[in-house]
C-alpha cells in the first residue's frame, strides 16, 4: 500500500494529513504473469508446434476492458521481427490473453506471433535469460518481466 503526506489547511494553520493511493496504483492493471521461454522440444528445427510452447501470458488485473490494440510484446533484441503489436483486441476484466510464438488462428484467449521458417531463428525468448516488454500503443512501458536460469523452462512474473 502507498502513502504519502499531503499539506491540509485548518484554521490558518498548516498541517500533515495521511492519505492512502489506490492499491492498483502500485501495479499496472495490463500486466505479464508468465513467460514460457524453453518450449518442450526445443532446441530442434522450430516446428510449429515447439514455437507456440513458448508463450507469454498477460493479464488485465483491472475492473474494466482494455483495448490493447497497437500495444506490442517485445524481448531485449531490438530487432523489428522480435516485436509482436496487437492489432484490434480487446482484454477483458480480469482476463488473461496468450501470445504464443508460432503460427495459428487468433483466438479471444490466444494471439500468435505468426514466426517461423526460419528454423531456430524463429524462437523469440533465449532459453536462459531475457526479458520480456509489454508496451502500450503510445510506447510508454507498461510491464516487464526478466528471468536468468537455465535450470526453469518458464518464469512467473
Amino acid at each position: 500500500m502507498l502513502r504519502r503526506l499531503v499539506p491540509a489547511a485548518a484554521a490558518g494553520t498548516l498541517t500533515l494529513a495521511l492519505t492512502t493511493a489506490p492499491a492498483q496504483a502500485a501495479n499496472p492493471a495490463v500486466m505479464f504473469t508468465k513467460v514460457y521461454y524453453d518450449s518442450p522440444g526445443s532446441p530442434d528445427s522450430g516446428a510449429n508446434s515447439s514455437l507456440n510452447g513458448e508463450y507469454v501470458h498477460i493479464k488485465n488485473t483491472g475492473r474494466s476492458a482494455v483495448s490493447l490494440r497497437g500495444w506490442t510484446v517485445r524481448d531485449t533484441t531490438k530487432r523489428s521481427d522480435h516485436v509482436y503489436t496487437f492489432g484490434v483486441f480487446t482484454l477483458g476484466a480480469g482476463k488473461t490473453v496468450t501470445v504464443r510464438t508460432g503460427k495459428g488462428k487468433n483466438t479471444p484467449t490466444t494471439r500468435y506471433w505468426g514466426r517461423g521458417g526460419q528454423g531456430t531463428f524463429s524462437y523469440i525468448w533465449n532459453q536462459s535469460r531475457d526479458t520480456a516488454y509489454l508496451r502500450n500503443a503510445s510506447g510508454r512501458l507498461v510491464d516487464s518481466c526478466s528471468y536468468n536460469s537455465s535450470r526453469a523452462d518458464y518464469k512467473n512474473c
